[in-house]
């Protein structure tokens, strides 16, 4: 990720459409121009994504753990099982 949070796309798998922010970076599309901003170039330009693909290409921060787990009703943790045991035959 590069500053600010934003995914930093590589130039040469985009389109020169992409790259100038007149096409989606995920389907292609032109019309309507895309408007979401999803990240940007190496050199600082931004990328852009059409509404509908926006979501899947914005990165969504995970939220922080606590200390523990949650309570929750499931009971007490499984126990690891026994180790098997062989007979041996002689």
């Amino acid at each position: 990720m590069g500053r600010m949070g934003e995914v930093t796309f590589d130039p040469g798998a985009l389109t020169a459409a992409q790259r100038d922010g007149d096409a989606c970076v995920v389907c292609h599309k032109k019309w309507p121009r895309p408007r979401v901003r999803v990240g940007r170039l190496p050199e600082g330009q931004g990328v852009f994504a059409c509404d509908e693909c926006a979501p899947a290409i914005r990165p969504v921060p995970r939220p922080r753990r606590g200390d523990g787990e949650p309570d929750t009703n499931a009971g007490t943790p499984v126990r690891e099982p026994e180790p098997a045991r062989t007979a041996v035959v002689t």
